[in-house]
């Protein structure tokens, strides 16, 4: 199904069901171009290709403690292969042990040939050069091709690189990765009466939504520019979102999302040819939130309320980002609701709740103007509108860079 058919199948009056909007927001952004890029910088972004083992790995048989490689069964005589200050063997290529003899060997040295076990050192009893201890074959080696053989698909494409992940590609010998680039973001912040420093005074009102974007835009998995603070003027927006679409992938507008004389976003958009892809979602808090298309730009419309205004970036924005990022749309997992959360006729609630191992428990002061709530909060417990109190709810995480709950 399309953006276009889900969106057909889900308007009522021109909003769309919170879930089709999710859809929606996901099905209309195409992974960005793949480039190969240094490890260094290719942690947070996603995976374009598997990632292949070259050779095997480990490549020979290594020790793992630091001890001695012993061949047979004890005692054994330590034969003279003294250690570097590293602690590799001095002598290069694999010597070969015969039976009843020892060598000294580090934690990650290759072993040499002929050797059967590892005899850690604290196990160790060692008179002159003649040792003894319990070495059962096989004992602390790591055999060659133990992790993985050359040609082996060690993470699938669609992975995202962590610092394990970068670690692991080191350590196979890569220096590259060809990745999906992290999404560039801008934000436009409006509103006359926003203050940006100290508190609001009489008439004004302290920013509290551009503080929390660069958060949320970074756990999300993008790249954000400094928000770009823009006074209530169609004309202003329009440049300054022009500007914006012409160097971002992805496009934040809070506080110009509704129907008010102030809210010039929709309108703006007209004026920029640009495509409506959500124009409002059926949920509380978050209602008048939007997502269109400008050129190859997505522009998220966010409501100027804290707490409408993060459920609108979670709702549409994150899985924008995801499908830029080249990852599916996040899978939520249904939990016990303690205590049934009532349910509105029409909207999907979106509840703020600390997620116990009872189930969600809601924290209250959940007012789309209020952080309070949502800020002792693990997630929000996602309701779907009915006639009776929930009892169950799924559970869409308020840090977008958590899976904890996903399936």
């Amino acid at each position: 199904m399309t953006s276009a058919d889900v969106r057909h199948a889900a308007t009522v009056t021109g909003t769309l069901a919170w879930d089709a909007a999710r859809e929606v927001a996901h099905a209309a952004a195409a992974a960005l171009p793949a480039r190969e890029v240094d490890l260094a910088d290719a942690d947070g972004a996603v995976l374009a290709a598997p990632l292949v083992a070259a050779a095997d790995h480990p490549p020979v048989p290594r020790s793992a403690m630091d001890g001695y490689a012993v061949r047979g069964a004890p005692p054994w005589t330590v034969v003279g292969r003294g250690l570097q200050e590293s602690g590799f063997p001095a002598v290069t290529g694999p010597a070969l042990l015969s039976e009843g003899e020892a060598c000294a060997v580090v934690t990650g040295a290759p072993l040499p040939a002929g050797a059967t076990a590892v005899l850690a050192d604290e196990d160790a009893v060692r008179d002159g050069d003649l040792l003894r201890g319990a070495a059962p074959r096989g004992r602390h080696i790591r055999p060659a091709a133990e992790e993985c053989t050359a040609g082996d698909e060690v993470l699938p494409a669609g992975s995202r690189v962590t610092p394990v992940a970068l670690g692991l590609a080191a350590a196979l010998g890569h220096d590259r990765l060809l990745v999906h680039p992290m999404p560039r973001v801008t934000a436009l912040v409006t509103g006359d009466e926003l203050v940006r420093s100290g508190p609001p005074g009489p008439g004004r009102v302290r920013d509290a939504i551009g503080p929390m974007l660069p958060g949320l835009v970074a756990r999300a998995g993008a790249r954000l520019a400094e928000p770009v603070a823009v006074p209530d003027s169609r004309t202003l927006l329009r440049a300054a979102l022009a500007a914006a679409t012409g160097s971002a992938d992805l496009v934040l507008v809070s506080g110009s999302s509704a129907a008010g004389p102030a809210d010039h976003l929709r309108a703006t958009l007209g004026e920029l040819g640009a495509e409506l892809l959500v124009d409002g979602v059926r949920c509380r808090p978050g209602h008048p939130q939007a997502l269109a298309r400008v050129g190859d730009t997505l522009v998220v419309g966010l409501p100027g309320n804290p707490l409408a205004a993060l459920a609108a970036f979670l709702t549409v924005a994150v899985p924008a980002l995801a499908g830029l990022r080249g990852e599916p749309l996040p899978a939520l997992m249904a939990v016990p609701v303690q205590g049934g959360i009532a349910r509105h006729p029409v909207h999907t609630r979106l509840v703020p709740v600390a997620v116990e191992p009872s189930g969600a428990v809601p924290v209250g002061r959940a007012g789309s103007a209020m952080l309070r709530g949502a800020a002792a909060a693990d997630a929000f417990a996602v309701v779907d509108p009915g006639p009776a109190d929930a009892i169950a709810a799924r559970l869409l995480p308020l840090d977008p860079g958590a899976r904890p709950w996903a399936v």
